[in-house]
């Protein structure tokens, strides 16, 4: 419940004034009103928007090499950790040829070993050095090529997280470059929001981020900002991206909704704050009463609302400065210029008036 107590009007004194004999009566109105004083705001503010988890990175992943895949291990959904095997081609192939290729490295490696041998003795030419040089680094670069096929016949999951699906089967025959599983990265999820330009032209401010989740009420997850799109979207929306990092026993995933809190320090140089109770509308524009001291009467002035706050209390952004003194009771009572008498504060210490 709001703190701000709306205390009702006190009463209406008329006062009548007789002139004379030869003079008619004059009836003059003043109100007796509760009022408060305008205050500096120097806290902080936050707004909240709803979005959604979604994964971090949904990566496919395939082959380096071609062949029939012999084996895919995981089931869709299923947890892998981080080069744990996913598929597998048929190997035979790549291991003939990676032994061919093993015997010819051997037989080219000792052939230019003797060259270069003759060549440090002086028993050859340069021309023939040249030939045993280039011959070795061929037959190593196809070496190491062929070894490398082999080895890209196992398909090892890249990070921590889960199968998201599976294009092929085993026994099928795959291209090299072809999707054959793909993953949801664990190691952190994206939370998307849409924000208005208003926030987006003030995301200097912004200080810290955290969402509550739906389904686990009571707490909070912070976030880490990654990006802001640059550009709007058809509602005149800008796209946020946030990382959240997963929590140890809970099973956050993709797709559940969340509240976003994004705090922020504003400009403080025009924002004031003072009880809800002294706003009224007049003409769909929030306002104000304002007192004049040198008057006594109050002013009608329209006010730009920031925020209510749990307090009962108001931000005001435009239309107040600190110091001034506005009704905060009565309001609806009022008329511009009306004379008032500002009802005197209770001391604490005398309670129910009696002294």
């Amino acid at each position: 419940m709001m703190k701000g107590v709306v205390l009702p009007l006190l009463g209406i004194v008329l006062l009548l004034c007789a002139c004379g004999n030869n003079k008619s009566g004059q009836e003059r109105t003043r109100a007796t009103v509760k009022a408060d004083t305008v205050r500096d705001y120097r806290g902080e503010l936050s707004v909240v928007y709803p979005g959604k988890v979604k994964a971090a990175s949904e990566v496919k992943l395939s082959f380096r090499v071609a062949g029939p895949i012999k084996n895919v291990f995981p089931e869709v959904g299923a947890f892998v950790k981080k080069g744990q095997l996913l598929a597998r081609i048929d190997p035979r192939d790549y291991e003939i040829q990676l032994s061919a290729t093993e015997a010819e490295y051997k037989q080219v490696k000792e052939e230019a070993g003797r060259v270069m041998e003759l060549y440090r003795r002086g028993s050859v030419p340069v021309n023939d050095y040249d030939k045993a040089v280039s011959g070795i680094n061929q037959i190593t670069a196809k070496y190491n090529a062929h070894k490398n096929a082999l080895e890209d016949t196992r398909l090892t999951a890249p990070f921590d997280g889960y199968v998201q699906h599976k294009y092929y089967d085993a026994h099928e025959t795959v291209a090299a470059g072809y999707p054959v599983v793909s993953m949801i990265n664990s190691n952190y999820f994206d939370v998307e929001i849409d924000i208005p330009s208003s926030d987006f032209v003030r995301q200097d401010q912004f200080k810290e981020f955290f969402c509550t989740i739906d389904v686990f009420p009571g707490k909070e997850f912070p976030l880490e900002l990654i990006e802001i799109t640059r550009k709007a979207n058809l509602n005149q929306l800008y796209r946020m991206r946030l990382r959240l990092k997963p929590v140890e026993g809970l099973d956050i995933a993709a797709g559940m909704s969340v509240n976003v809190t994004i705090s922020y320090n504003p400009n403080m140089d025009a924002l004031v704050i003072m009880p809800l109770s002294a706003i009224f509308e007049d003409n769909g524009q929030a306002s104000v009463w304002v007192y004049n001291p040198g008057k006594q009467a109050v002013e009608k002035r329209p006010v730009l609302l920031k925020k209510l706050l749990r307090t009962g209390e108001v931000i005001v952004s435009e239309g107040l400065v600190p110091g001034e003194i506005v009704v905060s009771a009565g309001v609806h009572s009022l008329k511009e210029g009306m004379q008032v008498e500002l009802l005197k504060p209770v001391s604490k210490t005398n309670v129910g008036g009696l002294l």
